[in-house]
């Protein structure tokens, strides 16, 4: 087929990111708002279930280990029923126990349905990823990934004050105002299960809202990438499980993890601290700041790695960033200057997911990618149970939840040199396949 003039390239690849981003991006901020909203919940719930410091530590990081568990096989599942069925199924689950966890009664009906959400949640971000590889290149994943993931600050703008709002103002049924706010936030999911089932296509080949011409020239081009990485591998699964690549960049993102998520659970209590005047209200408000400069610096930083075609460096410095920045937050008091210092840390760890998630993609086929992708997200997420429950450890004896980044800069730290050290011979035209640590 002849090739098309670059301005009916991108109108296709446009046409194709419109009806596929928007979607997917709304339904990565319901995810982000179910997993998060425990954060806001915690203003509340905390005193009515009796929650120690340690306690909201566990119930923030347990989600993390179902979710590690069932990481892997739900995308095995997701190759064999096809990422359409099994997104809209991973909805479905995650949607009713969000629901359901309105009506805990005690910090044990909590942790056992935190882990349950986790263990239906397993497989949505690394599946959607694995979707997205199946409709754009390798030269606008980068950009694409950080269009999908920019929900996951754009979740915390709309949550934060929308949780908190629902807390202070929606008492129904005398509910305390963070049942309502979990129930409220839960129900979308349900319905962005049924809608994924009718929306979503899971091949360009299927896709009934392009032309036969414009189906043929992105099928011929996804094609022709595939054939540009001839280093690419397919291993399997326990294969990939295995893999010092693999193994040596979940690390790298469980370190990550520990600092991104150990922040993002505790900056409610953590802006609750600066003063004991300000409402809930107040406390979701300020908390959108950091988010929206993070979603500012995430999407233009991906940019610039699609168009300097590089990874490794972008993927490293945002961490030297976040580590310094909360390094300082830890140091520095002043509420004014914490923020500050706080939102360019979160800046840094959002810049650096989108470069990131382009690596595996470079060395392993697509259907491997699928499960090295879920491998490196299971392993890396259990620094989501490390972060935020090592903040809860180190408040409960300094009595101060800012002294927890300190030990989070020193992990963001080692994630920068572990980065840096990768090497990745990145001349193009599939040499980006060959990707190994040093000494490893």
């Amino acid at each position: 087929m002849q090739s098309k003039h670059p301005q009916d390239e991108r109108a296709i690849v446009r046409k194709i990111t419109w009806r596929i981003i928007p979607f997917v991006f709304v339904l990565y901020i319901i995810s982000y708002l179910d997993r998060a909203n425990i954060g806001y919940a915690a203003l509340q719930m905390n005193q009515e279930l009796a929650l120690t410091s340690e306690a909201f530590g566990f119930v923030s990081g347990i989600f993390f280990i179902g979710y590690f568990l069932f990481e892997v096989p739900s995308n095995v599942m997701l190759n064999k029923f096809g990422a359409r069925r099994w997104i809209a199924r991973i909805l479905l689950t995650w949607g009713a126990v969000a629901v359901m966890s309105a009506f805990v009664q005690n910090a044990t009906q909590l942790y056992v349905l935190r882990f349950l959400l986790g263990v239906a949640e397993a497989g949505f971000f690394p599946g959607i990823i694995v979707y997205l590889t199946a409709w754009f290149r390798a030269k606008e994943l980068a950009t694409t990934v950080a269009l999908f993931t920019a929900a996951i600050p754009v979740s915390y703008i709309i949550g934060a004050p929308l949780s908190t709002w629902i807390m202070d103002n929606i008492h129904w049924l005398q509910w305390s105002g963070w049942r309502w706010m979990l129930l409220l936030e839960g129900a979308p999911a349900i319905v962005g299960g049924v809608l994924c089932y009718f929306c979503l296509t899971d091949r360009p080949a299927d896709a009934n809202w392009l032309s036969p011409a414009e189906k043929q020239w992105i099928t011929d081009e996804l094609e022709r990438d595939r054939r540009a990485r001839p280093a690419a591998a397919h291993l399997g699964t326990w294969k990939v499980m295995r893999n010092p690549k693999v193994l040596y960049l979940a690390f790298i993102y469980f370190v990550y993890q520990c600092g991104s998520l150990g922040v993002g659970y505790w900056m409610p209590q953590i802006i609750q601290g600066f003063s004991s005047s300000l409402t809930h209200t107040q406390v979701g408000l300020i908390a959108m700041f950091p988010y929206a400069f993070a979603t500012a610096a995430m999407i233009l930083w991906s940019r610039s790695s699609d168009r300097n075609n590089e990874r490794r460096i972008h993927s490293a410095v945002p961490l030297a960033i976040a580590g310094l920045a909360l390094l300082g937050a830890g140091v520095f008091t002043g509420p004014y200057v914490a923020i500050a210092l706080i939102s360019l840390s979160m800046a840094g760890l959002y810049a650096f997911k989108s470069p990131f998630w382009a690596l595996p993609t470079l060395f392993l086929t697509r259907s491997t990618a699928a499960v090295s992708i879920a491998v490196i997200n299971a392993i890396g997420n259990l620094g989501g149970f490390v972060g935020p429950y090592a903040i809860g450890y180190i408040k409960a004896r300094t009595h101060q939840p800012t002294t927890g980044l300190l030990f989070l800069a020193g992990l963001l730290v080692i994630a920068f040199l572990m980065t840096l050290v990768i090497r990745i011979d990145e001349g193009g035209q599939g040499a980006e396949g060959k990707l190994a640590a040093r000494n490893m």
